[in-house]
């Protein structure tokens, strides 16, 4: 049986020719392809840093955990879908609200391995019945919806706890990031993140030099004086050792409160997919379910240990267009620096002393531009916000994400914010669209946008495992 890990030679090895694309069965010289890896990494370094950080969790393991989940990943799809597995940024709001009911870091992994569970579940049912099964529970309005809320409810971990620990500092980073982002092209652009980030550590460093430390809140509510850039640990750091392992705790309110993402996860992995197989020209229908079970089983993986959650990354997408390498071997390449980074304790404790001001900055932006994405989703599924059953159901679902209402239960149980906005938008709207007149249902069309092509041919069924 194929694994996908044998690649033959594209031409000479060195530069494809004009107009030709090397595929995932190709590969370039390996010295070529080791530099292609590289280039994955660096443009997945921008969010795997920030998520771990964002999450409270190790950064190290984080690195080191997207090298064995994209290795999953591509032994599962036997090289058919060239992706990398980094950190998901769609989990740092579910932690947030993990953390300030008084769970910890194991409670925030416990959460997360169930939903990777039920990922490889949606993975499992998408390769027995066909992506039908998505559209039929996810259509556009709700997959948008709860994207949104996700994004926008993190806006106050920006506004309460990042932004006060250096608020010029956190405005000279997004507004660099912003024109970074904006203003810059090709691989340089899907590194902005990574670049603001740079920039922020490299600004704070000098601010601590010319102005010394700073007065204010330092990740908590009472301000006191403290360095903007403190790099004690990395001192203290070794070069090589093993980051830090925890076995995950299980809470009922936590896992609720991070179901949800399963949503967004899935909508995700097929855009990717989707886009993946259009780029390389390989109709990958059969491979959708594989793909979403694979990312389901690489999380659960990386949560069982301590790490975070995975999922496919669009920054390396858009290298593979900007390059117009597919091969699968780079992704291996990346997979064996990540192993190799995870293994640097000094790498990790650079990181996590990237300083709070910097990430008010970046995070501004990032939180912001994970919200937009819902709004994406009901453009290129051409939601209509005019019909009340769209509109209803979506609106009173953020408004309760974002705004963190809650719906107590019992004495020990309620549900609040994501969850129940999340609840609300899915059950309001099978429930509104099970009494509405025919005329409010006629809209087409209903198919999420991520998976509107992969019933097309193909009978309504993947060809299931063991088959290529």
């Amino acid at each position: 049986m194929s694994l996908g890990v044998r690649w033959t030679l594209h031409g000479d090895g060195k530069t494809p020719a004009p107009g030709a694309v090397v595929r995932p069965d190709e590969r370039l010289s390996w010295p070529r392809t080791f530099g292609l890896g590289a280039q994955h990494v660096v443009a997945m370094f921008g969010a795997s840093f920030v998520a771990p950080v964002l999450m409270g969790l190790d950064p190290n393991l984080a690195i080191m955990m997207s090298g064995v989940a994209t290795a999953i990943f591509l032994l599962a799809t036997k090289g058919r879908v060239p992706s990398y597995l980094g950190c998901s940024l769609s989990f740092v709001g579910v932690a947030a609200t993990i953390r300030a009911s008084g769970g910890d870091s194991a409670t925030v992994t416990g959460a997360v391995l169930v939903v990777g569970a039920a990922l490889f579940l949606v993975g499992l049912a998408v390769q027995r019945f066909g992506a039908r099964i998505i559209h039929a529970a996810m259509p556009p309005v709700v997959t948008g919806a709860v994207v949104m809320l996700i994004g926008f409810n993190l806006a106050p971990v920006t506004a309460s706890t990042y932004w006060p620990q250096d608020q010029w500092t956190a405005l000279a980073v997004m507004l660099f990031t912003g024109l970074a982002v904006v203003c810059l092209r090709g691989f340089l652009s899907r590194i902005a993140i990574f670049l603001g980030l740079v920039f922020g550590y490299v600004l704070s460093w000098v601010l601590d030099l010319v102005f010394g430390r700073i007065h204010s809140p330092a990740g908590g509510a009472e301000a006191v004086d403290h360095w903007r850039l403190d790099l004690s640990a990395v001192g203290q750091a070794d070069w090589i050792g093993l980051p830090s392992f925890h076995a995950p705790a299980f809470e009922w309110s936590a896992i609720l409160v991070a179901l949800p993402v399963v949503i967004a996860l899935v909508a995700e992995n097929a855009g990717h997919v989707k886009a993946v197989g259009e780029m390389t020209g390989d109709p990958l229908d059969d491979k959708l379910g594989t793909a979403i079970a694979a990312d389901g089983a690489a999380s659960m993986l990386s949560t069982a240990v301590g790490g975070p959650p995975n999922t496919t990354y669009s920054e390396n997408i858009g290298v593979m267009a900007a390059t117009r390498v597919y091969s699968t071997a780079a992704y291996w390449a990346a997979a064996c620096f990540a192993l190799l980074f995870g293994l640097c304790p000094k790498f990790g404790a650079v990181v996590a002393a990237i300083p709070g001001g910097v990430l008010g900055g970046i995070t501004v932006i990032l939180y912001g531009m994970i919200g937009l994405l819902g709004a994406q989703i009901w453009l290129n599924g051409r939601v209509d916000l005019r019909n009340p059953l769209n509109l209803v159901p979506a609106a009173a679902g953020i408004i309760i994400g974002v705004g963190g209402v809650s719906l107590k239960i019992t004495d020990n149980f309620e549900l609040g914010g994501i969850a129940l906005g999340t609840l609300v938008v899915i059950t309001g709207y099978h429930v509104l669209r099970a009494f509405a007149p025919a005329h409010l249902k006629t809209e087409e069309p209903l198919l999420d946008a991520g998976t509107s092509a992969y019933d097309e041919g193909s009978g309504g069924t993947d060809s299931g495992p063991g088959k290529s």
